[in-house]
């Protein structure tokens, strides 16, 4: 009888095949639960490579970008990202795709949907993916977190409320599809169908709450986990950070039952037709919370300090968020994924980042363009070069001596 293979205690790839992604015709990996670095040059298909491990996940993975651009230039329009996965969980295959553009819809038209497959069987949709793997991701695009807009840390927080709770997704898009509805009400009738507005109104209200009372709930948890942090390692060369949830609903959510905040934002939003309407935009709501944060041991807001202080303030933030997560999962660690990861930081931090990987028992992808930097793992990651072929396609060039 074949011995049975010890399951991991994380998620991790055990096979991993792309097809026309991005740059790469074909590649196929056999991989350990151990993490994995990524050296090459830039343009090598680095990033492009965690980009498909991001996709794995609901939503458009770590660059957001829409569906059809991630086929190869020169290709059918098609693309596909397959991979077995092991957890304590179990064993499962899962792939994700579009067909050929000719496939799947008329000439000049973009499709917004991709195809799922969890074990072979097609999914309804990738919010599917939410109960076979969890991932985080840290992205140099992510330096900007603090000084940045709005909009990047709702999308920072709701990505940790989704490893909490996989329905916030649902709620998401419930108030964004209710509030689309609205706005064009607005403007192309003006406000006379006050019928249909009330019902809309109705529905951003519940959903509203729903997701106010999600995003506050994860709050305390990640604040939780940072505190956990700093007892353990006070003296960590990653800060810790201060979070709060700026936000109209939340405040109210902090002094009244949420029926009573679902009541007082439907009356808001009736009363601001007028204004929504020539702003030709919902001006109030939960798309406009922000989560502030602050350099902990200093006292300042996290977008007055140091660009080096603003990536250590981000990196216990992140450490914090697959910490919370790999604890949501009963103990199962997610995959990180950490792009460029050691560019920016000292000696002193880089060995304190990869002691960290390591003790927290994730299949971390790291990536970098100068393999001495990853010297610390040495015999504790599997260590891939990735070069760019004749054609520009990314070619494994043997692992890192």
């Amino acid at each position: 009888m074949e011995p049975q293979r010890q399951r991991p205690a994380a998620f991790a790839l055990t096979r991993l095949k792309l097809s026309n992604f991005r740059n790469y015709a074909h590649l196929e990996l056999g991989l350990q639960p151990q993490p994995v670095v990524l050296v090459g040059e830039n343009g090598a298909g680095k990033t492009n490579l965690l980009e498909a491990i991001s996709l794995l996940t609901p939503g458009r993975g770590l660059r957001g970008a829409p569906y059809h651009e991630l086929a190869r230039a020169g290709g059918d329009g098609g693309w596909a990202i397959w991979a077995e996965l092991a957890s304590p969980l179990g064993e499962v295959t899962i792939g994700t795709g579009q067909r050929p553009t000719a496939a799947i819809q008329p000439a000049g038209e973009r499709s917004l949907r991709r195809d799922v497959r969890i074990d072979g069987a097609p999914a309804r949709s990738s919010g599917a993916l939410a109960e076979h793997l969890h991932v985080v991701w840290l992205t140099p695009a992510m330096d900007g977190l603090f000084t940045g807009p709005a909009s990047e840390r709702r999308r920072f927080l709701d990505r940790l409320v989704l490893c909490l709770d996989t329905s916030h997704r649902s709620r998401l898009n419930h108030f964004e599809r209710a509030m689309r509805q609205r706005n064009r009400l607005l403007e192309d009738d003006g406000g006379g169908a006050s019928t249909l507005l009330d019902a809309l109104e109705q529905q951003m209200a519940e959903s509203a709450v729903a997701i106010a009372a999600a995003r506050l709930e994860a709050l305390e948890r990640i604040r939780a986990s940072v505190l956990a942090r700093r007892e353990r390692a006070p003296e960590s060369p990653f800060p810790w950070p201060t979070l709060m949830l700026e936000g109209q609903i939340e405040g109210w959510l902090g002094e009244m039952p949420a029926l009573d905040a679902e009541d007082r934002y439907r009356a808001l939003l009736r009363n601001e037709r007028a204004r929504d309407r020539a702003a030709g935009r919902t001006l109030s709501g939960p798309h406009r919370s922000d989560l502030v944060v602050h350099h902990g041991p200093k006292g300042v807001p996290a977008r007055l300090s140091s660009t080096g202080e603003q990536k250590a303030l981000l990196i216990n933030l992140v450490l914090a968020q697959a910490e919370l997560a790999r604890r949501a999962r009963n103990g199962v660690a997610p995959i990180l994924l950490l792009d460029e990861i050691a560019a920016h930081l000292d000696k002193r931090r880089r060995a304190a980042l990869f002691e960290e990987v390591v003790g927290l028992g994730a299949q971390a992808w790291m990536t970098g363009t100068e393999a001495r930097a990853f010297a610390p793992l040495e015999g504790l990651a599997h260590h891939l070069r990735l070069a760019a072929g004749a054609d520009g396609a990314p070619q494994l060039a043997g692992d890192v001596s």
